[in-house]
C-alpha cells in the first residue's frame, strides 16, 4: 500500500487532531507561512495534499478561489463538509487531474515530505502552473527533521548520522488523548532544492518561521532551532517534463 494512501486509515485521528483549536504546531506556526511566502489571492489557487482542510480555510478566508486535492477519499469529505466554498478532488499531487498552466498558485503546507515520489509532485505542481505562478510550501525542517531532542532534563537536540540519507519515518503519537501515526520521509535541503530545479521553479523567498501567539510551553524548545523551513518557488521556465501531449481532462 502506497504512502498516500495510509492516512486513510488515520483519517479521524488526524480530524480530531487538527480541529481542536491551539493544540498542534499549526496554530503557532501558519501566519508566518501566510504572512511571508503566499502571494496575493490570485484567480486560481490549488492545494495539494489538503487533508481535513484547514488550510484550504484559511486560503478562503483571506480571499483565495481554492481547488484542493488529496489521495484520503474521506479526509477530502470531511474538508468539503467543513467549507463548501471550495472545490474538492480526490487525486494524488503525484498525478494531477488538471490542464497545464491553470492555476496562478500551488500550495503544498507539510505535504511535500510525505508524498511517494517528491520530484514527481513537484514537476506536477510546475505543470499547472502558469509561467510566473508560484508553489508555496511548508516542510518539516531538513535538519531537525533529521534528529530529535533527548529526553534529559534540559533536553539537547541530537542529529542522527546519515543526513544525505531519505529515511521512512513512522511515528505513533498520543498527546491528551489524541492517537495520531505520521507518516514520511525525511529530505535533505539539496533534495528539494534538485527538485525544484528540474521543474523549472526558482526560489524567491525562503524562511524558517518562529513560534508566535502563546504556544503551550512544550514548544518552548522549538525558540531555539526551526521546526519548519517555508519557501516560495517562482515558474521560471517550461521544461521537457512539462511536455506529456494531450492535457489530462
Amino acid at each position: 500500500m502506497g504512502i498516500e494512501s495510509e492516512w486513510e486509515p488515520e483519517s479521524e485521528n488526524w480530524v480530531r487532531w487538527a480541529r481542536t483549536s491551539g493544540f498542534d504546531a499549526y496554530w503557532y506556526y501558519r501566519d508566518a507561512f501566510f504572512d511571508a511566502i503566499m502571494p496575493p489571492a490570485g484567480r486560481r489557487t490549488l492545494e495539494i495534499g489538503c487533508g481535513e482542510g484547514r488550510v484550504t480555510r484559511d486560503l478562503i478566508a483571506r480571499g483565495h478561489a481554492v481547488v484542493a486535492t488529496d489521495p484520503a477519499r474521506s479526509l477530502v469529505a470531511h474538508a468539503r463538509d467543513a467549507e463548501r466554498a471550495g472545490q474538492y478532488l480526490v487525486a494524488a499531487g503525484g498525478n494531477l487531474p488538471f490542464p497545464d498552466a491553470c492555476f496562478d498558485t500551488v500550495v503544498a503546507y507539510n505535504v511535500l515530505q510525505v508524498v511517494i515520489d517528491l520530484p514527481e509532485t513537484v514537476r506536477e505542481a510546475a505543470r499547472v502552473l502558469r509561467l510566473g505562478g508560484h508553489l508555496c510550501a511548508c516542510i518539516a525542517h531538513p535538519v531537525t527533521d533529521l534528529g530529535r531532542f533527548s529526553d534529559e532534563a534540559e533536553p539537547r537536540f541530537v542529529l542522527r548520522e546519515g543526513y544525505f540519507e531519505t529515511r521512512r519515518v513512522d511515528d505513533k503519537v498520543e498527546r491528551e488523548g489524541k492517537p495520531m501515526t505520521f507518516r514520511g520521509w525525511t529530505h535533505s535541503l539539496e533534495d528539494y532544492a534538485i527538485a525544484l530545479e528540474d521543474a523549472g521553479l526558482s526560489i524567491e523567498s525562503m524562511r524558517e518561521p518562529r513560534l508566535s501567539g502563546t504556544p503551550p510551553t512544550r514548544y518552548a524548545r522549538w525558540q531555539l532551532l526551526p521546526m519548519f523551513l517555508n519557501f516560495r518557488a517562482v515558474k521560471s521556465r517550461e521544461t521537457e517534463s512539462l511536455s506529456r501531449g494531450d492535457p489530462k481532462p
